[in-house]
C-alpha cells in the first residue's frame, strides 16, 4: 500500500486529536505516524498524519475529515514537494573499547551526542526515514539499548503558507 502524508490544520481545542484519530480508526486505517504541534497562530495546530492507504479510501477519509467542525484545511503532501523529518534518540552501548567507533558513526551521520554515561551514549539525529534507518543499522553492531522516535513532521516547500488561509477563514467564521 502506498504511504501518504497529510498535513491537517485544526482549531487548537480539546478533543480534536481524538476525533481525527478516531476517524482513521473507524475506517480501519493504520496510522504509521502522528505528530501534533502548534503553528505560528496560537489558535491553530498542525497534525501531520502518515498513513498507508490506497488512493480511493484515503480520499473518502479526507472528505470525512473535512466535515469535522474543528478541521480547517487538509493537504496531502507530495514527498518531492515537501520537507519531511523525524527525530530519533538512541541509546547505544559504548564502553572504552567501542566509544571512538560509535562517535565516528555519529559524526558520519551528522548526529549529536546528547548524553554520555560510562557504558553508553545517547544520540540525537534528525532526518528522513531512510537516513534514520541507516543510522540504526550502523549502530546495531555496537548494541542498541533503547530507541525513542518521533512521528514525521512535514511542511510544503516554497513560500506559500497553509496556515494564513486557515487563520483568515477561522476569523471570518467567528
Amino acid at each position: 500500500m502506498p504511504r501518504h502524508t497529510l498535513s491537517v490544520l485544526v482549531e487548537n481545542t480539546p478533543g480534536v486529536l481524538t476525533r481525527v484519530a478516531g476517524l482513521f480508526a473507524r475506517r480501519s486505517f493504520n496510522i504509521h505516524s502522528l505528530a501534533v504541534g502548534p503553528t505560528e497562530h496560537e489558535e491553530i495546530s498542525r497534525m501531520t498524519v502518515v498513513v498507508d492507504a490506497d488512493d480511493l479510501p484515503l480520499e473518502q477519509v479526507t472528505k470525512q475529515l473535512n466535515k469535522l467542525i474543528n478541521v480547517l484545511k487538509i493537504v496531502q503532501l507530495d514527498p518531492d514537494a515537501s520537507v519531511q523529518r523525524e527525530l530519533l534518540m538512541v541509546k547505544v552501548k559504548a564502553d572504552d573499547a567501542s566509544r571512538t567507533a560509535v562517535l565516528q558513526v555519529v559524526e558520519l551521520f551528522r548526529a549529536h551526542v546528547v548524553d554520555v554515561a560510562t557504558d553508553s551514549v545517547t544520540i540525537e539525529a534528525v532526518g528522513g526515514e531512510a537516513k534514520l534507518e541507516a543510522l540504526l543499522a550502523a549502530l546495531g553492531p555496537y548494541g542498541v539499548k533503547e530507541i525513542v522516535q518521533s512521528g514525521t513532521v512535514a511542511i510544503a516547500r516554497g513560500s506559500r503558507s497553509l496556515t494564513d488561509k486557515a487563520e483568515r477563514s477561522l476569523r471570518s467564521a467567528r
